[in-house]
């Protein structure tokens, strides 16, 4: 029959080869898992020593305007209070030695000093609310000849040059008493403007001198004591910011 010598389909026989899975056998075990990472012990750093409680000790001769480095300081170093000590030109060397720096006015003869120039004050004459002098919106050096002019104990410009001016009789006054003087007629006084400002009076009045000289004021400080602080007050006079580099 033509079915004979065939093998029937479905279960192999006996003797009959069998197929396997190439597949990789199933592990017995899962894979271990990877070990936890452990977090790292950190220890506390020590804290940063706390600062010594100080202040900055500013001197400031009369007239000088340090108001705005002054707020700057309160802003960027809160924690150390700002002690503005009023200080007379003709002592304002001496007073370094107990001061962390001071607003000045130049020339200052000596060397032991740092100083930064910060701005030049222009001269003013002084005079009775009824002078003549004030009839005119400035003056000049030739303008004062025939005047009586006082220099002030404590003259912020040094001596003046006038041609045809007069000397007083009387003894040397300080600025506010000079320009007190001057209000009630008797003289003038050169000063700088801020100065004439800051002894304001409604008897007297004030002209710029136009060819006069002019008041330097600056920042000075000892070089044997250049601080931390004192560099912060430095780049704040320079208009530093708080992220600037020296």
């Amino acid at each position: 029959m033509a079915t004979q010598g065939r093998r029937p389909a479905g279960r192999a026989g006996k003797g009959s080869p069998v197929r396997r899975n190439k597949a990789a056998p199933a592990q017995r075990f899962p894979p271990p898992k990877p070990p936890k990472k452990t977090a790292k012990v950190v220890f506390d750093a020590p804290g940063a020593e706390p600062e010594e409680p100080r202040t900055f000790r500013l001197g400031v001769v009369p007239g000088a305007t340090p108001g705005k480095w002054i707020d700057a300081w309160k802003t960027r170093m809160p924690h150390v209070p700002v002690e503005l000590v009023p200080i007379e030109v003709a002592t304002q060397t001496e007073s370094l030695d107990d001061l962390d720096a001071a607003i000045v006015r130049l020339p200052l003869a000596d060397d032991s000093l740092h100083v930064i120039t910060l701005y030049d004050e222009v001269p003013v004459v002084v005079a009775s609310i009824e002078s003549h002098l004030l009839a005119v919106d400035e003056l000049t050096v030739a303008d004062l000849a025939g005047e009586l002019v006082m220099t002030p104990i404590d003259d912020p410009l040094g001596p003046l040059d006038i041609p045809g001016a007069v000397a007083p009789t009387f003894a040397p006054l300080a600025v506010a008493d000079a320009i007190a003087t001057a209000a009630t007629g008797t003289g003038i006084v050169i000063v700088p403007m801020s100065l004439a400002r800051l002894h304001h009076r409604k008897d007297a009045g004030h002209r710029p001198l136009i060819d006069g000289p002019v008041s330097t004021v600056a920042l000075a400080w000892r070089r044997d004591h250049t601080t931390p602080d004192v560099e912060t007050f430095i780049g704040i006079v320079r208009g530093r910011t708080s992220n600037s580099s020296r």
